[in-house]
């Protein structure tokens, strides 16, 4: 089995990080027919900005190579995570389960944290639930996407 490590992204890393998440939502691109979305139009100046806002990036390495990561945020009580990618190669071995754990560590003690991912997507959801996530709201967007948020109570919660 491969040695996969978690740590901080660099500065120097976004560029790599962004590629990976172009890959990746490719297949999200193809269940909603839109290659317009958020994660494959982002540029890298928009991530410069969010990391400079506060958003932390966790990436998962093969030695030199990213092959998954993911973002996070607090804003009041709450964890916000978000673009949980892994490279299609890399699926199903459990770097996805790692990197949201990390990340919620990472984010405590909050209340709880919060993600979303799309009505049509078909290992996201299952993931999550197996995570502890539960959907709480819906969200249309457009004729073919909906938003469904998903929350879980942090353990370390007092309210």
């Amino acid at each position: 089995m491969e040695n996969i490590f978690l740590r901080k992204a660099a500065w120097s890393d976004l560029t790599a990080v962004l590629q990976l998440q172009k890959r990746c939502y490719q297949s999200e691109a193809a269940i909603y027919n839109d290659d317009t979305i958020q994660p494959l139009i982002q540029t890298l100046e928009e991530l410069h900005e969010e990391i400079s806002q506060g958003m932390c990036c966790l990436v998962a390495c093969q030695g030199q190579t990213i092959v998954g990561s993911v973002r996070g945020i607090i804003k009041g009580i709450t964890g916000y995570i978000n673009k949980l990618i892994v490279a299609p190669e890399y699926q199903n071995r459990g770097i996805g389960k790692q990197l949201m754990q990390e990340m919620e560590a990472l984010l405590a003690p909050v209340a709880g944290y919060e993600l979303f991912t799309g009505n049509k997507s078909l290992k996201n959801p299952a993931l999550y639930q197996k995570l502890g996530y539960s959907a709480f709201r819906e969200q249309p967007v457009n004729d073919g996407l909906t938003l469904v948020f998903l929350h879980k109570r942090s353990p370390e919660a007092v309210i």
